[in-house]
């Protein structure tokens, strides 16, 4: 008898430590998180981890990612943590276009969409809130600043991102209006997807044209590096004491570094740090409460600025550098 009761004991304390666990399983929130892959670049993978870091378990999560660069790719990714039943989706979009009946879906099903780094071309009752960068006026203060520069005439190779996302549209859009205007020359304008090895190529091409070039405007910043050993190679100079400006983006700190010693002339600032504030948003949503401190497109807006060679300090890079 004594041995049936040590039994039933036992299966009883089985019993309750499993019970125990699915409750806590049932308690963390489950998210599914679409997103541009860590290799896309420096800033990308200081984007990545930062969403793996909040959306924890430690932190009360159950979490799924994806990455890809392809729109068809995250489509089909969302649609599965659609039907997986996730309490919310987090979104990355590789382009602005084509994800409205997702988002209906989503909203259908009773699942919470925060957009975050990019925005789509959606109506924003489809979505929660966005976390996301300006990127128009990224873009708009980068060519600013070579417009205060007054050089005797602008010609530029303009080295695009991924076409149709946020990222790339945001920062075309004020050198495309300079472009048409007349008031800079478009020696070559061509997408390299965010790529370093494809923005050497694209410069490459552009000094075996023989057009005369000073400015090299690149999206990102492992673009700006390949542009940068494109003109190395030739033999050709740049930064403060060059004849070609190079422009970057995503301020990594070995690129700021690039500034720091003259190599460079400009760094746009864009954050990759969206997730806390997506978790506090998502807490209070699950705690029954409103959101606040979202503008009239329920975006929050990351503040972000632009660094010139010839100001950029130590703390700076230290400050506002991505990575090591």
């Amino acid at each position: 008898m004594k041995k049936v009761i040590t039994l039933i004991l036992a299966c009883a304390m089985i019993f309750t430590m499993l019970m125990g666990t699915t409750a806590m399983a049932a308690d963390k929130i489950s998210v599914g998180i679409v997103n541009n892959p860590p290799s896309e670049s420096g800033y990308r993978e200081a984007n990545v981890n930062d969403f793996i870091s909040v959306f924890s378990e430690e932190n009360g999560y159950e979490a799924s990612f994806y990455y890809s660069i392809k729109n068809d790719e995250q489509l089909s990714a969302a649609r599965q943590f659609i039907t997986d039943g996730v309490d919310f989706l987090l979104i990355s979009a590789a382009e602005t276009t084509g994800w409205d009946a997702v988002l209906k879906d989503a909203q259908d099903a009773g699942i919470g969409v925060f957009l975050f780094d990019r925005m789509l071309d959606c109506d924003p009752s489809l979505f929660e809130a966005a976390v996301v960068s300006d990127m128009a006026q990224e873009g708009t203060t980068a060519v600013e600043w070579l417009k205060s520069l007054e050089l005797p005439e602008y010609n530029v190779i303009h080295i695009q991102g991924a076409m149709g996302s946020d990222a790339q549209l945001g920062r075309t859009g004020a050198l495309d209006a300079e472009f048409e205007a007349g008031t800079m020359k478009k020696v070559a304008q061509q997408t390299a997807t965010w790529d370093e090895a494809e923005a050497k190529k694209i410069v490459e091409a552009a000094i075996n044209s023989k057009e005369p070039f000073n400015v090299i405007y690149a999206e990102n910043d492992g673009m700006a590096k390949g542009a940068v050993a494109a003109l190395d190679e030739a033999g050709i100079t740049h930064g403060v004491n060059g004849d070609v400006v190079i422009m970057g983006f995503d301020c990594n700190k070995w690129a700021l570094r690039e500034l720091l010693a003259g190599n460079w002339n400009y760094d746009g600032q864009c954050s990759p740090f969206q997730a806390q504030v997506i978790s506090d948003m998502i807490q209070k949503l699950v705690a029954g409460e409103a959101i606040e401190g979202l503008n009239e497109n329920k975006q929050i807006i990351s503040v972000e600025k632009g660094f010139d060679a010839k100001t950029i300090t130590e703390e700076d890079i230290a400050t506002y550098g991505l990575g090591e």
